[in-house]
Formats: structure tokens, sequence, C-alpha cells
């Protein structure tokens, strides 16, 4: 229960995080992204100000040794950058300049902009939900391939 009533705060912080800094308008978007035309800086000015907060956050949780809730911290181990990393920032990017929502804005917005940011979220959701799915039916495969091999030779 703590661990969910640390998600549910986490959340409401970074969701009262984007109102105020205006972040869950598309509009601001798409300008952030017009850098050839009326560039709009604010998008960069509000991601320097979270990765800056954010760092200062990590460095206190490394030097911790152990996390407030939960049993191990679980750092990211890989650092490599490989194609699905490529194709999915591409993707991801498109759908961005497309829309100019990602999907945290886009979930604070289901609150008041309607059908189309619904629209928008379960989209999010099929495209979530189909990766999930190519990810068991790949990996399930690959299990099946290496099981064979096993077994031929």
């Amino acid at each position: 229960m703590p661990l969910l009533l640390a998600s549910f705060g986490c959340g409401l912080v970074f969701g009262i995080g984007l109102l105020i800094s205006g972040m869950t308008d598309p509009l601001k978007v798409l300008g952030f992204l017009d850098v050839f035309g009326a560039w709009d800086a604010t998008l960069a000015v509000v991601m320097a100000g979270a990765v800056a907060v954010t760092s200062i956050g990590f460095s206190f949780a490394k030097n911790r040794g152990h996390p407030l809730i939960g049993e191990l911290n679980r750092w990211p181990t890989r650092a490599d950058i490989d194609p699905p990393l490529l194709i999915g920032g591409a993707v991801f990017g498109l759908g961005w300049g497309l829309v100019g929502l990602c999907p945290g804005p886009a979930l604070v917005n289901l609150v008041g902009f309607g059908q189309p940011i619904l629209a928008f979220v379960v989209a999010m959701g099929v495209g979530m939900s189909g990766y999930d799915f190519w990810q068991q039916r790949s990996t399930s495969r690959r299990s099946v391939e290496s099981a064979t091999a096993v077994t031929d030779g």
C-alpha cells in the first residue's frame, strides 16, 4: 500500500507540474517543435528545471543506498542504443509532433478536453497493448526455438 500511495503522490505532483507550467497545452509543445518558425522555448526551460531537480533527487537516492519505500533500488542496467530504442523514439517523436501531446499531458488533459483527447489516450493504450502482445509473442517464440535447438542438438 505505501508504494501505491507514493506512486499516486508522484503522479499527482507530475500532473500539477504539467498544469502549472502550461505543458498540457498542445500548442506550447508544437511551438517548441517549430524550430524554423515561431519557436517557443518554454518546454526547454521546463525540461531543464525538471532535470535539475531530478538530478538532485537521484543524487540523494544513490547516496542513501536503499529506497525509502520498497525492498531495493531498481536502477537502469542498460546503456546501449539499439534499433528498438531508435525506432520507438522516432515513432514517439512522430506522434508527438503530429499532435503536440505525449502520455503524461494526455492523461492530465483527460479531465476536460473531451472526445479528441479520449481518442488519443485510447489509441495510445491500444499501441502500448499491441507492443506488450508483440513482446510476449517474440519472447515465447524465442523460448520455443531455443528449446527445439536443445532437443535437436
